[in-house]
């Protein structure tokens, strides 16, 4: 069986070039990739969906074979309504590991259709992380936040930070 597409899921608030290194790597290796926005009502997130899609939509601008959706609910599940076959799941060595083995080992369970492939973050972006960018907020400037994210998205979040401490 041929499989052609794949689906990276994640909450991606905000989208850091972490993000973005393994949607071009993930890519490059089918012929589309969906990113999926997952939708936590639980959560308070530092952006809306909307806006995460947009932040991405900048990101990957240079990207075709992207297509970028939110969804609720059980990630697996979204990934089985799509039809894939595939989940992408980006991983940094020392800190993701353990729990994305747990939930490999239960998406199983759930859905023993769908693979989860694994993808190790790029060394130099190996520390990066969403959490990351909130904590470096009050330190960080355009410069220090080009090591973290991607150039087109940098200058609406570092607004929305700034927003956020007033």
């Amino acid at each position: 069986m041929s499989v052609t597409f794949a689906v990276y899921p994640g909450s991606f608030d905000p989208f850091t070039l972490g993000h973005l290194d393994v949607v071009q790597r993930a890519g490059a290796l089918f012929s589309k990739l969906i990113i999926g926005v997952g939708i936590n009502a639980e959560k308070q997130p530092l952006f809306s969906a909307e806006e995460r899609v947009e932040l991405i939509r900048l990101s990957t601008a240079h990207l075709r074979n992207i297509e970028i959706v939110t969804y609720q609910g059980l990630t697996v599940k979204f990934v089985q309504q799509l039809g894939a076959k595939i989940m992408i799941r980006g991983v940094r060595p020392l800190t993701d590991i353990a729990a994305e083995l747990t939930m490999m080992m239960a998406n199983r369970r759930l859905a023993p259709d769908v693979e989860t492939l694994f993808m190790v973050a790029d060394g130099d972006l190996a520390h990066v992380s969403s959490s990351l960018i909130k904590e470096i907020a009050s330190v960080a400037d355009e410069t220090a936040f080009a090591n973290f994210l991607p150039k087109p998205i940098i200058r609406k979040v570092i607004e929305r930070l700034n927003k956020m401490d007033n």
